[in-house]
C-alpha cells in the first residue's frame, strides 16, 4: 500500500522531464491533465495523471478541484545577507541610478557593511524568514549566493549559512560564491579579483557555482573570463551576472566558458540571444528586478524564444533590488513584461529553473522525488493573471505536507 493519494485534482501541471532544458517551441509544450490524481511512496511519486482506481493508500489528500504542479525553484537568490535598505527607495524616485548609488557607498557596499557585521547567527535567523515564506509561496528548490563579504572571513560566512539553512528546511539549496559581486573600498578591481581566484580552492567544497558579476564599473570582459577559467580548471561549474545595464558581452561569454546560466540578460546582444540556440546555457531572467528599479527595458525573453533560447524565471530576491520571496509575482511580471506564454511562464519555473542550477527538481515523473504544490486556482493560466496574492494552499516536501494556508479566522 502506498502512502498517499492526492486525488479531485482538476488539473495536474507536467513538464516534460528532459535531460536539457527547453529550448525555444518546446517551452511552450506543457502536459495538463484534467480530473487527475498524484500517487507518493516513501517520498517518491508512483503515479501522475488522470484519475484511476488502480491505486490505494494509507492517507488521501483531497485537492477540492484545485490544481497540482511540481515545486517551483527559484534559480538566483541573494537570501543570505545582513541589514537591508529601504532608504534607497527615495533616490530611486528620484531617479538616481544604481551605479551612481554604488559608488555613494550604497547598494552592494551598504550590505557588505552590514553582513560583515552580523553574526551566523543573526544571518542564520534573518534569512530563514525568507526561506520559510519562499516555501509557503511554492518554491521547494533554492539557488543562494554569497557575494556580501567581499573577503574571505564573510564569503566563508556567508556559505556556511547557506549550507545550515539547506539542513535545517525541507528544501534544496544551491550554494554559489559570488565573491567577485563588487569591489570592496580600499582596493583596486583586479587586487581584489586575484583575492577572489585564490579562495576558489577554498570555498570549491562548500559551492556548487562560481558567479561573478560582469559590469560596468564592475568586472570587464576580460576579467571575467579569467575568473570563470580558473573556476572551470578547479573543477566549478561557473554562473555569471551578464549584461545587466550595458551590453558587454557577457552572454557570449558565458556560453563560450559552457556557464550553466547566464543571468540578468537586458541589455544583451542579438548575437548572443542567438548563439543560446546551440548552448546548453540557460538564460536566467529577472524581470521583477527592472520592475523594481523602475526600469522601462527588460530582458527580451521573445527574442531568446524566437532564437530557440532556454529562458528560466528567477526573484534575484536581495535587500537592494529585488526585494521579494515570492516567485508568483515574478510569473505575473513575466507575462505582463515578458511577454511570455502560461505554457513557458510554468516551465521556465520548474524543469528550467531547475536545470539553470543542476537540480533534478521541477517534473512529477514516476520516480521523482514527491515535491509539489496543490494551488487555489481554477487553472494554471489563473496564478500568473491574478497577481500580488499567494496561491499555494498546500505544500509537500519530500511526500510531507510541510505547510497548509491557514483558514479564515472567524
Amino acid at each position: 500500500m502506498n502512502d498517499t493519494m492526492i486525488k479531485n485534482i482538476k488539473s495536474l501541471i507536467l513538464p516534460k522531464k528532459t535531460d536539457k532544458p527547453l529550448k525555444g517551441k518546446e517551452m511552450d509544450d506543457l502536459e495538463v491533465v484534467d480530473d487527475a490524481m498524484v500517487v507518493i511512496d516513501g517520498g517518491r511519486v508512483v503515479y501522475a495523471g488522470a484519475e484511476t482506481d488502480e491505486y490505494d493508500a494509507k492517507e488521501t489528500i483531497d485537492a477540492k478541484g484545485m490544481i497540482v504542479s511540481p515545486a517551483l525553484v527559484d534559480p538566483h537568490t541573494h537570501v543570505v545577507h545582513g541589514g537591508s535598505r529601504e532608504h534607497e527607495m527615495a533616490l530611486k524616485r528620484q531617479g538616481v541610478d544604481y551605479l551612481t548609488i554604488l559608488e555613494k557607498g550604497g547598494g552592494i557596499l551598504n550590505t557588505v557593511e552590514q553582513t560583515r557585521k552580523a553574526t551566523h547567527e543573526e544571518l542564520f535567523e534573518k534569512a530563514s524568514k525568507n526561506i520559510v515564506r519562499m516555501v509557503q509561496h511554492g518554491v521547494l528548490t533554492v539557488e543562494s549566493k554569497s557575494g556580501y563579504g567581499l573577503n574571505r572571513e564573510n564569503e566563508l560566512k556567508q556559505l556556511n549559512v547557506s549550507r545550515e539553512i539547506a539542513e535545517n528546511f525541507p528544501i534544496e539549496m544551491k550554494h554559489t560564491f559570488l565573491g567577485p559581486h563588487a569591489i570592496p573600498k580600499g582596493t583596486d578591481s583586479e587586487t581584489f579579483l586575484n583575492e577572489m581566484i585564490d579562495l576558489l580552492d577554498e570555498v570549491k567544497d562548500i559551492s556548487d557555482f562560481a558567479d561573478i558579476f560582469c559590469e560596468t564599473g564592475v568586472f570587464t570582459i576580460e576579467q571575467s573570463r579569467r575568473y570563470m577559467e580558473a573556476a572551470n580548471e578547479k573543477g566549478m561549474r561557473v554562473k555569471i551576472h551578464a549584461d545587466e545595464i550595458d551590453p558587454l558581452g557577457g552572454l557570449e561569454l558565458a556560453i563560450e566558458q559552457n556557464a550553466i546560466s547566464a543571468d540578468h540578460l537586458v541589455a544583451a546582444s542579438h548575437t548572443g540571444k542567438s548563439m543560446l540556440k546551440d548552448s546548453a546555457t540557460v538564460a536566467v531572467l529577472l524581470p521583477g528586478t527592472t520592475f523594481y528599479l523602475g526600469k522601462d527595458q527588460f530582458a527580451d525573453a521573445r527574442g531568446i524564444l524566437d532564437n530557440d533560447g532556454a529562458v528560466s524565471l528567477a526573484t534575484d530576491y536581495n535587500p537592494g533590488s529585488c526585494v521579494t520571496d515570492n516567485l508568483q509575482m515574478i510569473m505575473a511580471i513575466a507575462g505582463l513584461k515578458l511577454k511570455m506564454t502560461p505554457n513557458e511562464i510554468w516551465n521556465a519555473v520548474t524543469v528550467n529553473a531547475a536545470h539553470a542550477i543542476g537540480s533534478e527538481r521541477g517534473t512529477l515523473a514516476e520516480g521523482d522525488a514527491a515535491n509539489l504544490v496543490i494551488w487555489d486556482a481554477p487553472n494554471h493560466e489563473y496564478i500568473p493573471y491574478h497577481y500580488g496574492v499567494n496561491h499555494a494552499h498546500t505544500v509537500i516536501a519530500d511526500g510531507e505536507v510541510v505547510y497548509v494556508r491557514p483558514g479564515l479566522l472567524v
